[in-house]
């Protein structure tokens, strides 16, 4: 018997069991993404089928034998040993048979002298698997789910309860985007030239949507789910360190860790939301910002300019003010004034509002968000009347206050963004009461 965290006995197939699941959701989509390339796009479905049987062999082996000193070599070689026995089992087409026995027969095993080497080309694949999962050709959603599934070892039930969604809904989704990696005869092959240049920009692009996701999420009871946000910078980092980097990439690295470095600030004790002039700063991760500093100086080196590099140029003033008295808020919108023009949308034009309110005043910021009343895009979007809410509680329009909150408490998905704005909602109705004269 051992103990966990809080002193209670725990048996040994419970630590066996927290270290395979740790290690099958790191390692798991190198090794999927490894014999992908070696059995071809067609069968990636057999090769995440080989790793869920090393997996489940880890399982029973381990909680009798124990943990090897090489956990993640040993799930590879049996990974390896499956793909062997699929092949000769003719479960790959026969023309491949050959070549495919004698690489994966030939392949380094693990531990060895060659452990490096093996690593490296480990994510060499793992790289390829998510440029092919965000191929332009597939929907940004179906990206996002395939790159959970085969990359970040998210099970179908995981992407389900992440996206609010039926795990027969996500698990058709995955089987009709890996038929169309068949039929169109997608591969691994990292693209050249402006192809590999539009790809990297649809691979960032999904792992923006995923970390969004992670640190808004749309609906239910959780404001963030952790997981997807390191998930979208554990491979935006990825694609940071490989020779396909740019920038931008630099620039979304930098985005996301320092958005990611504020996450155990931004809710309280019990889930709730806390906004970030009201976050307390110690709480931040100081090992994320140092990265986020790190990637943000390596994407401004050269002389490309994206949305990303503007971004994290927003987020890093941020980060930098010690307290939110010492924002430099002019800045802020200036660099809004620059996304504007390089990321036009109604959503930056709103954020840049918030700004104006903290330069220029909240009935400056007011004839801001006039200008967006009729824009389709933000037709349902809670924060459109949740910012003139809070723009008008600042001018002490109460009653007006409470009726743009309760447009946006209407349109706000989930839990904990609805009792923040019912908390506003109950704080102006008490001071409004508060303040009308007797008799009224």
């Amino acid at each position: 018997m051992t103990r966990d965290g809080t002193g209670a006995p725990t048996s040994a197939a419970e630590n066996v069991g927290g270290s395979v699941e740790h290690l099958f959701r790191h390692e798991s989509g190198r090794i999927v993404s490894y014999l992908t390339r070696l059995l071809g796009p067609e069968h990636m479905d057999l090769a995440e089928e080989v790793v869920q049987e090393a997996l489940l062999k880890a399982l029973q082996s381990w909680s009798y034998s124990g943990i090897p000193s090489n956990p993640a070599g040993w799930l590879l070689q049996v990974a390896r040993n499956s793909a062997l026995d699929a092949i000769r089992h003719r479960k790959v087409s026969a023309d491949k048979e050959p070549a495919l026995i004698a690489e994966l027969s030939g392949a380094t095993r693990l531990p060895g002298p060659d452990l490096e080497t093996t690593d490296a080309q480990l994510r060499d694949d793992e790289l390829r698997m998510i440029f092919m999962c965000c191929h332009p050709a597939l929907s940004p959603e179906a990206s996002v789910a395939l790159s959970l599934k085969t990359v970040g070892g998210f099970s179908v039930r995981e992407i389900a309860r992440a996206f609010l969604a039926d795990e027969s809904t996500v698990a058709q989704r995955l089987v009709r985007v890996k038929r169309q990696i068949r039929d169109q005869g997608l591969s691994l092959d990292l693209p050249r030239g402006f192809d590999l240049r539009r790809r990297l920009d649809s691979v960032l692009d999904v792992l923006y949507l995923m970390f969004n996701e992670g640190y808004d999420a749309h609906q239910g009871e959780e404001l963030i789910r952790k997981d997807l946000c390191f998930e979208a910078l554990r491979l935006a980092q990825l694609v940071a360190g490989s020779s396909v980097s740019a920038p931008r990439v630099h620039a979304l690295v930098a985005l996301v860790a320092f958005q990611t470095a504020r996450l155990p600030a931004r809710t309280d004790g019990v889930g709730d939301l806390v906004l970030l002039d009201q976050q307390d700063r110690s709480r931040w991760d100081a090992r994320l910002i140092a990265m986020g500093f790190h990637h943000f100086d390596r994407a401004i080196a050269g002389r490309e300019v994206s949305p990303f590099h503007v971004e994290a140029a927003i987020a890093a003033t941020h980060t930098r003010a010690a307290s939110p008295e010492e924002t430099d808020w002019r800045l802020v919108l200036s660099l809004y004034d620059q996304l504007v023009l390089l990321k036009p949308s109604p959503v930056v034009a709103l954020n840049r509002s918030v700004a104006v309110a903290r330069v220029h005043g909240a009935q400056a910021a007011l004839a801001e968000l006039d200008r967006l009343d009729g824009e389709p895009a933000l037709r349902y979007y809670y924060l459109l009347p949740a910012v003139r809410g809070q723009l008008l509680s600042e001018l002490q329009h109460r009653d007006e206050a409470v009726a743009a909150y309760r447009q946006a408490l209407a349109l706000a998905g989930n839990a904990p963004e609805r009792r923040f704005l019912q908390h506003k909602i109950e704080q102006l109705e008490l001071s409004s009461g508060a303040n009308r004269p007797k008799g009224s």
